[in-house]
């Protein structure tokens, strides 16, 4: 890690973001992402204050505890910088992106990623609008493969009154009958 002398400039201290969304991902993908942004932290010389933390949420809400932890951080003025893996970590939809954004820099926060370098408006623009493109084409892809269960017979998610999802061999586990 950099260090400074007594009469050169204070450290600048960073907050860090993970985040993965599925259950389907694993707990260690969070761990990778810190360890990342340690890294170029100390290669920045800048010094860690906080990570915050989001296991198995979405990225197009910004209702989540860490992302909420992170921003009130922000504000209250516990870093100079932010520090994420990449954009989308910090959020898929493009509103929340440029609402975040703006109030880092209101707040004199740089945003920076180990994907992209130091956010910039270019960035909130094109970044934002392929997150919200992929969220759009995941709900598209989720309803058609849902779509495709329930014409097999199969259980689309939750269950409908009067019926009951079928335990069963290979083949029939999930198909759903009059209860």
């Amino acid at each position: 890690m950099a260090s400074h002398s007594p009469g050169s400039a204070p450290q600048r201290r960073a907050l860090i973001y993970a985040r993965f969304s599925s259950d389907l991902q694993r707990d260690a993908s969070i761990d990778d992402q810190v360890r990342e942004c340690r890294k170029r932290a100390d290669h920045e010389g800048w010094r860690v204050v906080s990570v915050h933390t989001d296991y198995a949420v979405s990225g197009s809400t910004t209702l989540r505890p860490g992302f909420q932890a992170l921003q009130a951080e922000m504000r209250a003025g516990g870093a100079e910088v932010v520090l994420a893996e990449s954009l989308d970590r910090l959020s898929r939809d493009q509103e929340h992106i440029a609402g975040f954004f703006k109030q880092a820099r209101f707040c004199g926060v740089r945003v920076v990623t180990l994907a992209e370098g130091e956010i910039s408006e270019l960035h909130v623009g094109l970044k934002g609008t392929m997150g919200a493109l992929y969220l759009k084409d995941l709900a598209d892809k989720t309803r058609r493969g849902l779509e495709g269960r329930v014409r097999q017979g199969r259980s689309g998610g939750g269950l409908c009154y009067g019926y009951r999802v079928v335990r069963g061999p290979v083949g029939r586990d999930g198909e759903t009958e009059r209860g």
